[in-house]
């Protein structure tokens, strides 16, 4: 079968034109005149049209045993307690990394509670001029003293919980974190209520000791891909303050690329914790489905959501993921799976494993995006890694599939709200819901059948590679049209670019990882992402690391030092 992805010219949509757009959509009649252009416009009518004989598969499913179990499984969570840990040389830049943050707390060169306040100054200097970061959303200085206290009192006193004791990690706000209210990105919920308990990812990270210093920015209710918010104000990039950061996970990107911090938490329903990565040039990872517990996130995709880190290296996000996967008895989808490890992380020698690539699908981005990802596999190759090219079918199948299954789940999601008072979203969010609710549950149930064509079609191409190499996304960040502020615009086109590379990995529910592969002329980050086997997130991350290894990393226009 033919590559059949395309990009789309479609106008962009702001002011008066997308307010009269969403105003025709949110009117039954008008609606009913619109419907059968947006649905061609979306492709549904081309899912509607395939006939697909298998069961549908309501989540992600493959086998649980074809990872390495946790009694072959040499190096797990200890690495991290190996003293010195042989680090990442990282060229270029220096991003301040979890390990410098512990190295200079116990060598007396700074303290928790002196990163507490520089971290604090830092939030509210980024937030303001004439174009404000808008990274970090909320913060409580008075918790994040207390923390960096009782962190220095453990630190003094040789107790320390864990490397991450101090250390400053953001939270997006699609998760909850005492005390602070879950607003999802929008000014609908939460405002007044502090969350009563931790998630699960947060409260493993508090008994590791971590400094968490506040809720990250993010696309309004996570259906959106440039990190544009009326509501709290448009997440900036750090390399280039008048260019998006990418979505959903916006905040979670820019506060790691501007040094608030070595590592932060994101939620990924569509490359949503990859797609800001690569865009802001940090390191993402959205783990195997169910690898991570979703409990105490907010309800919004629940078959294509992954919570997971963002970090400045590599290296931080295996802490990170080390840290927060693994089973939860209050999230009963993670019950089942292979044990969480880091075999052969530490090893650069790639002799046997093999790099797949599905060189239309990779080339369908632009020049400096291809050039970059290109010398990623490159790096692979020079390390003893081996190309092979493969072919994925369906892959515009899978793209239509994922866009009605996730904001299927979404519309459902919000729908109490929405059908109350839909004027209080933004814009953009009126116009993704309204299509989504076009959709029928004939559309909702073919597209599962989907699932099930396009899991099968990534496990027969894991029989013959180890991993699988895309760029992260087809374009670098776009910039940010100031005439759309606050209100934000509708842009299917560089949507569909940026999204082009992520979704399979939530549809199928297979780890997929992004690494910084370098910069467009113009200074902007490049991501690269490598897509691998269910519970494979340690290979992920091994070669991720080799890549970061061999790329010279660029210093953010706007960052802070912290110490």
């Amino acid at each position: 079968m033919p590559y059949d992805l395309k990009s789309l010219r479609v106008p962009r949509l702001w002011g008066l034109p997308l307010k009269t757009l969403v105003t025709l959509l949110e009117n039954g009649y008008s609606r009913s005149v619109l419907e059968s252009p947006l649905i061609k416009e979306a492709g549904v009518d081309k899912l509607r049209a395939l006939t697909v004989d298998d069961a549908p598969i309501m989540t992600p499913k493959y086998p649980k045993g074809r990872s390495i179990s946790a009694s072959n499984a040499k190096e797990t969570l200890d690495i991290f307690d190996t003293q010195p840990l042989p680090m990442s040389e990282q060229p270029g830049f220096h991003f301040q990394t979890i390990f410098d943050f512990a190295k200079a707390y116990r060598d007396g060169s700074t303290s928790p509670v002196l990163v507490a306040e520089q971290v604090i100054h830092a939030i509210n200097v980024s937030n303001e001029g004439k174009t404000p970061l808008r990274a970090i959303i909320n913060v409580n200085e008075q918790d994040i003293l207390n923390q960096a206290k009782a962190s220095q009192i453990r630190i003094d006193k040789g107790k320390a919980l864990s490397l991450l004791d101090g250390v400053p990690v953001a939270v997006k706000d699609e998760i909850d974190m005492v005390p602070y209210a879950t607003t999802v990105g929008t000014h609908i919920y939460g405002q007044d209520h502090s969350v009563p308990h931790d998630a699960t990812v947060v409260a493993r990270l508090r008994a590791a000791g971590a400094l968490l210093i506040g809720k990250a920015n993010m696309h309004e209710i996570g259906i959106g891909v440039t990190g544009a918010n009326p509501h709290f104000g448009v997440c900036r990039n750090p390399y280039h303050p008048l260019h998006h950061t990418g979505g959903s996970s916006s905040g979670s990107a820019s506060a790691v690329a501007a040094g608030l911090c070595p590592l932060s938490i994101g939620a990924d329903g569509g490359g949503s914790i990859r797609i800001p990565a690569a865009l802001c040039g940090v390191v993402g990872l959205k783990s195997t489905w169910s690898r991570v517990s979703e409990f105490g996130a907010a309800p919004l995709c629940w078959s294509v959501a992954h919570v997971g880190p963002l970090g400045a290296t590599v290296d931080d996000v295996a802490l990170g993921y080390s840290v927060t996967a693994g089973p939860d008895t209050q999230d009963d989808v993670t019950l089942e799976q292979p044990h969480v490890h880091l075999k052969d992380y530490l090893k650069n020698d790639l002799t046997g494993l093999r790099v797949g690539i599905y060189t239309p699908w990779f080339n369908h981005a632009d020049k400096e995006v291809v050039d970059r990802c290109t010398r990623a596999l490159k790096i692979l190759e020079s390390q003893g890694a081996t190309r092979h090219e493969i072919t994925i079918d369906n892959l515009d199948a899978q793209r239509i599939a994922h866009m009605v299954t996730i904001s299927s789940e979404m519309l459902t999601a919000v729908e109490e709200e929405y059908k109350k008072d839909a004027s209080r979203f933004a814009l953009d969010t009126r116009v993704n819901l309204a299509i989504a609710s076009t959709f029928s549950s004939t559309d909702y149930v073919k597209a599962q059948k989907i699932r099930g064509l396009a899991i099968k079609a990534f496990m027969d191409a894991f029989e013959d590679v180890d991993v699988i190499i895309t760029p992260s996304s087809a374009i670098p960040a776009p910039e940010i049209n100031s005439k759309a502020l606050p209100d934000g615009e509708s842009n299917l086109s560089d949507l569909t670019e940026i999204m082009r590379f992520a979704t399979t990995a939530n549809f199928t529910g297979f780890p997929a990882l992004t690494i910084n592969a370098g910069y467009t002329e113009k200074g902007l980050p490049i991501g690269v992402q490598l897509m691998g086997r269910p519970w494979e997130e340690s290979l992920l991350l091994r070669m991720g690391r080799v890549i970061e290894n061999g790329v010279k990393k660029q210093k953010p226009k706007v960052h802070f030092s912290l110490f």
